[in-house]
């Protein structure tokens, strides 16, 4: 019995037609025409009328109302129109600056701000945690809908249903006065309407928050608590090597975002609620460039207003940005 012994190593001739073959479609590549930027786009004009009507509502309603930012500048007179308006130059600025109601108005933003970022961004993270924990699919289905489904309620019921809870006529109070206790308004209490908004949007918007960190947790090797498991970590060590690293990135980019918007913390929520516990309370920069801006006729004012918060958010969007780089993460954008 004889055995044919073949030359599998690199330098065999069994390797020469291949290696032919792939020198020739490295040249072929080498030698292919490179695409033009009209040949690119005749070759994705599908792709292109696909994207283009919302290309057009993102100009539309996003960036051409940017240019009536110059109001700002101007004392605006609707009767006359923007252009024919006269220019004031940092007038209104200097206004706002000197006014205390802005001031107050910024305090209470900033307040309200750093509240729901300490009590309830965690919460989505936390509830996506013990439902990720939870090993029947049909209950944390249920549950799952259950927390989501306030988000689609708007603010107008949302509280409605927390003036039944918690108002002067409300289910807290009608118990309160059955045993002989003093009733407490809590909706028109100024002293705990910051942590009232902040109950009010962790009840309405933790499920909708959920949905994200659940995607990335998804997204984490099962394979790695598999080994974790057989090595001998237990439950919380798994979490803390394994779950909170996998889900670190997307929990910085949610950080980044919230933090760009910090200044915006409901324009709605607030405006409903405004006359019951006191403008002193209520008042953030957004109803305060309603009220004291568009309501009064004094456009440019409210604009100046708004151009301050703008400036202000890019700022901390940028600072947000640079600090997800810090810790090594992307951010809204690789570097």
């Amino acid at each position: 019995m004889h055995t044919t012994v073949v030359d599998v190593s690199p330098d065999s001739p069994h390797h020469e037609p291949r290696r032919k073959a792939a020198g020739r479609r490295a040249a072929r590549a080498d030698s292919a025409p490179k695409l033009t930027f009209m040949m690119r786009l005749r070759r994705d004009k599908s792709l292109i009328l696909m994207t283009l009507p919302v290309v057009v509502l993102l100009l539309v309603f996003n960036y051409v109302p940017i240019l009536g930012n110059i109001v700002a500048f101007k004392y605006y007179d609707p009767l006359v129109g923007v252009i024919d308006s006269d220019w004031v130059g940092l007038d209104n600025f200097r206004q706002l600056f000197g006014d205390p109601l802005f001031w107050q108005a910024l305090k209470n933003t900033l307040e309200l701000s750093l509240v729901q970022l300490v009590l309830f961004f965690p919460v989505p993270i936390m509830l996506a945690l013990l439902l990720n924990s939870v090993l029947s699919s049909r209950i944390r289905s249920v549950i799952q809908s259950v927390t989501l489904l306030p988000h689609f309620f708007s603010w107008v019921l949302t509280i409605t249903l927390f003036q039944q809870m918690l108002g002067g006529a409300g289910l807290l109070n009608q118990f309160l006065r059955n045993h002989d206790m003093t009733p407490w308004n809590i909706m028109t209490d100024p002293h705990t309407f910051q942590l009232l908004v902040t109950s009010q949007v962790v009840w309405k918007e933790s499920g909708w928050g959920i949905i994200v960190f659940l995607a990335a947790l998804a997204a984490i090797d099962q394979n790695l608590y598999e080994a974790a498991a057989v090595d001998g970590a237990g439950r919380w060590r798994r979490l803390w090597h394994i779950t909170l690293p996998g889900i670190r990135a997307v929990t910085v980019l949610m950080l980044v975002l919230r933090l760009g918007n910090i200044l915006s913390v409901g324009f709605e929520q607030l405006l409903i609620q405004r006359a019951a516990v006191g403008h002193d309370a209520a008042d953030v920069l957004d109803t305060f460039s309603f009220y004291y801006g568009i309501a009064t006729n004094n456009y440019g004012y409210g604009v100046a207003a708004g151009i301050f918060k703008s400036v202000i958010s890019l700022l901390l969007l940028w600072g947000a940005n640079k600090l997800a780089h810090a810790l090594g993460e992307d951010g809204l954008y690789r570097r």
